[in-house]
């Protein structure tokens, strides 16, 4: 947890400030884990983005289907 909060100060807190308010850091907090649980490249799952290893994950696991 503490490096996710790290991650989340260093790229996005200290890097976009300084901050108007608590809504706007509430509002650019809501973007950052979208791009971060979607978008963001991981180098624990083979550098692929979250969205791209779970749709091949599922690619593996479902049933092929039968020709003809």
């Amino acid at each position: 947890m503490e490096s996710q909060i790290g991650l989340y100060k260093s790229e996005l807190i200290h890097h976009e400030g300084p901050w108007r308010d608590v809504d706007q850091v509430e509002v650019a907090t809501a973007g950052w884990v979208q791009w971060f649980n979607t978008d963001r490249i991981h180098g624990s799952i083979d550098d692929l983005t979250p969205l791209e290893a779970e749709q091949f994950s599922y690619a593996l696991t479902e049933p092929l289907e039968r020709a003809g």
